[in-house]
């Protein structure tokens, strides 16, 4: 029997060798690698959010924050383990040791970092990287991400500029102090009395903190050849919402990188400008987060009745089950393997990882992906004092 065929039956212990690893020369499908973190009673959503973004193609680095506890970690892990898909296809991490985690704060900054490092440390196979939170879902399925993102540059990063919004939430001479990078809870941040003077060494920019970020990019951040993201790193430490600025910061200010910029993070979200945090997207929303060609969207709430009708009507997923796809022509119900004695999995069969076969959807993103891609002089504006954002 093939690699690529084999079929999910038999004991745990079966399944300890990843079937196929995904082929990587030109015209195939990307690897992507998701970043999957929450907190404090996320552990199911997580796993919700797992069953509904996996193939075999990417990798999926999962963590709970310091606010878990051990218990909730090692039940996330097991969950995992469980699994004789993802023992299979070995693509699915889960982190042991969790990290203090502000989202005003540097401690969110530094734990993506750590994420990123740890994915390429695990395999440097992937393409794009990305980071989802508990409470965010696809609207899309892999397959259709997978197409559209095919025939993309790999060196293109999708982030979104927002120059007015994000000068109005923050000032960089504001300086503050996270206290998640130093104690193991977290903590509000301080604000100092003092300012300091805006940098003149670079030009700060900022907008979104979701984003989709090339490897090779990401590389540069973390091993960097130039001493630039470092320093931008360490001035970052005291400023609120770094998230905001960072990555956008350095791929302005480093010449290598600052015409890969695509304005356009691919999310949905409804930004509240009175509580400076995103709405809640509820079923009110759905046909305005379909419309919009995004490929994500946040946040939601947990086991808001809007996110049984995308898994129906838009990944055509069963409760508790994967995404069919290429890869899984055949939709299994997943059963604990105590308590079943057929022992049916997640994907009872495995089809061909190295294929997809694209919805209306992914070709509606791929053609918006090909039309922004074609802009090329838009992405050059991005880093101008004079690109209207």
């Amino acid at each position: 029997m093939s690699s690529s065929t084999r079929k999910f039956s038999g004991e745990v212990d079966d399944f300890q060798v990843p079937i196929k690893a995904p082929s990587k020369e030109t015209g195939y499908p990307p690897v992507l690698a998701y970043w999957i973190f929450g907190t404090n009673g996320d552990g199911e959503r997580i796993l919700r959010l797992l069953k509904a973004l996996y193939h075999p193609r990417n990798r999926y680095l999962l963590q709970l924050d310091a606010g878990s506890s051990e218990y909730e970690k090692g039940e996330l892990a097991l969950s995992v383990q469980s699994e004789r898909v993802f023992q299979a296809y070995g693509n699915v991490y889960v982190v042991g040791k969790s990290c203090v985690l502000n989202e005003m704060g540097s401690s969110s900054l530094a734990a993506t970092l750590n994420a990123v490092a740890l994915l390429l440390k695990i395999s440097a196979d992937w393409d794009w990287f990305m980071t989802l939170t508990a409470s965010d879902y696809p609207l899309m399925t892999q397959d259709d991400l997978l197409h559209a993102f095919t025939f993309l540059p790999r060196n293109l990063n999708f982030i979104q500029y927002n120059r007015t919004r994000w000068e109005e939430r923050q000032t960089a001479n504001r300086i503050v102090v996270d206290p998640g990078l130093y104690n193991q809870k977290s903590a509000p941040i301080m604000y100092a009395v003092e300012t300091r003077e805006n940098p003149e060494a670079f030009r700060m920019f900022g907008g979104s903190p979701w984003m989709i970020l090339a490897r090779d990019f990401l590389e540069y951040c973390i091993r960097g050849w130039d001493n630039f993201p470092r320093k931008l790193l360490m001035y970052l430490s005291n400023v609120a919402y770094p998230l905001e600025s960072y990555f956008h910061t350095v791929l302005c200010n480093s010449p290598e990188f600052k015409n890969t910029s695509v304005n356009n993070d691919l999310w949905y979200g409804i930004w509240d400008s009175v509580i400076e945090e995103p709405q809640f997207l509820t079923m009110s929303h759905l046909d305005d987060m379909l419309a919009s060609g995004a490929a994500f969207a946040k946040p939601f709430q947990l086991n808001d009745p809007v996110l049984t009708k995308i898994d129906e009507h838009v990944l055509s997923r069963t409760p508790n089950s994967l995404v069919p796809g290429k890869w899984c022509p055949i939709q299994g119900t997943n059963r604990s393997l105590e308590n079943s004695e057929t022992k049916d999995q997640l994907c009872p069969s495995s089809g061909n990882i190295d294929s997809v076969k694209a919805r209306s959807r992914g070709v509606e993103l791929k053609m918006l992906l090909t039309k922004l891609v074609a802009e090329g002089r838009y992405r050059s504006c991005l880093c101008s004092k004079n690109c209207d954002l």
